[in-house]
């Protein structure tokens, strides 16, 4: 593979900046990470021109296709992208003030640390690279684009219920919500509520619609729990708050993906329990 300066590689700075903060964070250094939270917040947000970039380096590395027709249109986009709509002179100059921070602000280890995909991410900003050259080299780009395309093309995780590979940020994120979560809950939280926080974690940003899938299913499997109950209970005056219960389950929404609808989820996944033990 053609080498590449990893410093001046947007997606990759941006993931060994999250690894930074969930490092310092996990080791219970929050002035470390706050460092380098106050970095991409200066650096990568929408005032600056870089941020177009990181933008379009986010979009091409977490988009997932199955068909190469659909690469081929999302590759002639962000060529168009790069070309008209992002002022690389700008870009340049930012990414060198961005380095310059991080070389005075963060620990000498902060370019060691492992990044999992570091050579899709290598692809992609030479890919970039190529595109804004007015004679890019063609041998070049047909390497960089069909490696991008298999990238795109690289089989998802698309059963709900597997077992999910956390990320290292991911991990921190999994971490502190469970914490949040377990508030609520004096008795902690029931595998299947830990596990409705982790594919809301995982799948929030990268695949709504795995996660709509995985609430759908919770929410069929409290109205089965409900119907079992109903047919082979004979507490009557629990029966009577059945309709109630059952229009509340109803109005449950398994598309708002935020913290309010994961707790009504997670208040599903117990009420199962306790009309299960109540068969």
């Amino acid at each position: 593979m053609t080498k590449h300066n990893k410093k001046r590689n947007i997606g990759i700075i941006y993931e060994l900046l999250l690894n930074y903060i969930s490092k310092n964070l996990i080791e219970g250094n929050k002035r470390e990470a706050k460092k380098a939270t106050k970095l991409i917040e200066r650096h990568l947000n929408k005032k600056n021109e870089i941020y177009k970039e990181f933008r379009l380096f986010n979009a091409i590395a977490q988009t997932k296709v199955t068909n190469t027709h659909v690469v081929a249109s999302i590759l002639t986009e962000a060529k168009h992208a790069v070309r008209n709509n992002i002022d690389f002179l700008v870009v340049d100059k930012e990414k060198s003030k961005l380095i310059r921070d991080i070389n005075y602000n963060l620990s000498k280890d902060f370019y060691y640390s492992n990044i999992k995909n570091y050579r899709d991410l290598g692809t992609i900003q030479m890919a970039i690279n190529e595109w804004k050259k007015q004679s890019p080299d063609i041998k070049k780009l047909v390497e960089f684009e069909t490696k991008i395309g298999q990238i795109m093309l690289k089989e998802n995780i698309t059963e709900p219920e597997k077992k999910i590979d956390i990320s290292h940020s991911d991990r921190l994120v999994l971490k502190i919500m469970t914490e949040k979560f377990n508030k609520k809950y004096v008795d902690g939280l029931t595998s299947d509520q830990k596990r409705i926080i982790e594919n809301y974690v995982f799948y929030s940003d990268k695949n709504q619609e795995i996660l709509k899938e995985f609430f759908t299913k919770k929410k069929l499997q409290a109205l089965q729990s409900l119907d079992n109950f109903e047919d082979k209970s004979d507490n009557k005056f629990l029966l009577k708050k059945v309709d109630t219960v059952r229009q509340k389950i109803n109005e449950v929404s398994v598309d708002q993906i935020n913290d309010n609808n994961v707790v009504k989820f997670l208040s599903l996944t117990k009420l199962i329990q306790e009309i299960n033990k109540g068969i």
